[in-house]
């Protein structure tokens, strides 16, 4: 029943609090997928319309993910490629025990106030989403990934997202260095050996060693150091893994305790969440284990310590704004609903706009670290009008008066695999491309065709039958 199973990790997982080898072989054996999601409330703001997203993925109904505000299983996976709301950034679909990440950022940090928070191994962007879902709109979120083709996926599910106070970061850790006390909360959600995702992909169960595992835990400590100047004294990290193993779970938690100035933070539990409390034997310090024979969700490992030292922030450097001339603000104006303190930013011909936080500090950002994105891409402001970006198509601060487009699901989904869909309308000229009332995208409507302005990189590939 088990022999898909490493020996070896089993054998090492014994005497681990809440380890059952025989419910746990059980159910790796057994292979239930289960599938997840959270909404984006940037997105979703009422009942009526989480039940609109949410329906057509489940005619069974949905339930809720007991440890998040926004997350929901699904009894079967259903193709998210041909749901429309999925590529309009309605939801994120996201591992359930991941999602407790909500649960100890609430314990942690206070969201009442403007933070900055780093999310240093992010791609694909499910928990720098959920972190963007918590924190404030005047917060900032920087979102890095070290390899550069997942810096790309991480900023495209940031774009889909919609929200404007997030940069996407594209560095090795050991770079944030360079930026010492300046994070509120720093997340490290670490490259690791991967046992907690056996049951998920079966795949990597081939690729697990006990070598492997020492390799990662080295890395995990190498990736930490690297980062821990760049935290706030009082400043929180928040520390994950999906792996089983005690040498990247509790073992770094007591290596944090011995090298660093950092004291644990226990998180509050619902003790019908299941999730096992663990306690380090040389240290005390306390972290989180999922197991998937005792929750509805895989493998995860998490835990949180304050800062009880670090060096001042630096002074952001004083930033000359490339100021928009008065046709370029004529010309962009109609596009664009936003809050008065925002500010417009000219980079490389094209408007970026950029909350006050993410202003202040974009100069100090941009000289220490590769920039991906920052803000919400406006587009290219012409002589005579504005071409869109598809980052303002996507966000919250397109404006809502102006011309668009309304498609059905074929139509919608003939959009986004870059056709067209042969819409009959009086509109000409730029429109936003709508499916159920929220954005896709933009198109450019002739007299007898219509140009899709949909990002070939983002385009549905996927044949499309039935329809």
């Amino acid at each position: 029943m088990s022999s898909h199973l490493p020996a070896a990790l089993l054998d090492s997982l014994a005497g681990l609090p809440g380890y059952n080898r025989v419910t746990f072989e059980q159910v790796h054996a057994a292979a239930e997928k289960i599938t997840s999601l959270r909404l984006n409330p940037n997105k979703i703001k009422a009942p009526e319309q989480a039940s609109a997203v949410l329906q057509p993925l489940s005619a069974n109904g949905v339930t809720q993910v007991p440890w998040s505000s926004q997350g929901y299983y699904l009894p079967e996976r259903p193709s998210f490629t041909f749901d429309p709301y999925f590529h309009a950034g309605a939801y994120y679909v996201q591992e359930a025990s991941s999602m407790f990440l909500e649960q100890v950022v609430r314990a942690t940090a206070d969201l009442t106030q403007p933070l900055k928070v780093l999310d240093l191994c992010a791609s694909p962007g499910g928990k720098s989403t959920l972190l963007q879902s918590l924190i404030s709109a005047d917060s900032l979120l920087v979102a890095n990934e070290v390899i550069r083709a997942r810096a790309g996926l991480l900023a495209d599910n940031l774009t889909k997202w919609g929200a404007a106070n997030v940069v996407v970061s594209n560095n090795d850790p050991r770079d944030f260095s360079r930026l010492p006390g300046y994070f509120d909360l720093v997340v490290v959600d670490a490259p690791c050996s991967g046992s907690g995702l056996f049951r998920r992909d079966p795949e990597l169960v081939g690729e697990w060693s006990p070598e492997n595992v020492t390799l990662c835990s080295q890395r995990q400590q190498r990736i930490l150091a690297d980062v821990l100047p760049a935290v706030k004294e009082g400043g929180i990290v928040i520390y994950s893994t999906c792996s089983f193993s005690a040498e990247e779970d509790e073992s770094i938690l007591d290596w944090l305790a011995d090298h660093f100035e950092l004291e644990n933070v226990p998180v509050p539990l619902n003790a019908g969440w299941n999730i096992v409390t663990t306690v380090t034997h040389k240290r005390n310090c306390t972290g989180y284990r999922f197991y998937p024979d005792q929750l509805k969700g895989e493998g995860f490992f998490i835990a949180a310590f304050r800062k009880t030292n670090g060096d001042a922030p630096r002074k952001p450097k004083q930033h000359k704004s490339t100021a928009l001339t008065a046709r370029q603000q004529e010309v962009i104006t109609p596009w664009i609903d936003m809050p008065a303190s925002y500010q417009y930013f000219m980079h490389q011909e094209e408007v970026l706009i950029l909350p006050p936080l993410l202003a202040a500090e974009i100069p100090l950002l941009r000289q220490q670290l590769y920039i991906r994105k920052a803000g919400v891409k406006a587009g290219h402001p012409g002589a005579k009008e504005l071409i869109p970006d598809h980052q303002l198509a996507a966000s919250t601060l397109v404006a809502g008066e102006l011309p668009s487009v309304s498609l059905d699901l074929r139509q919608a989904l003939q959009y986004l695999r870059k056709e067209d869909p042969a819409v009959s309308t009086r509109v000409r000229g730029w429109a936003l491309v709508k499916y159920e009332g929220m954005n896709l995208g933009w198109a450019k409507i002739l007299p007898n065709r219509m140009n899709n302005y949909y990002p070939k990189e983002l385009r549905i590939l996927k044949e499309i039958s039935g329809l």
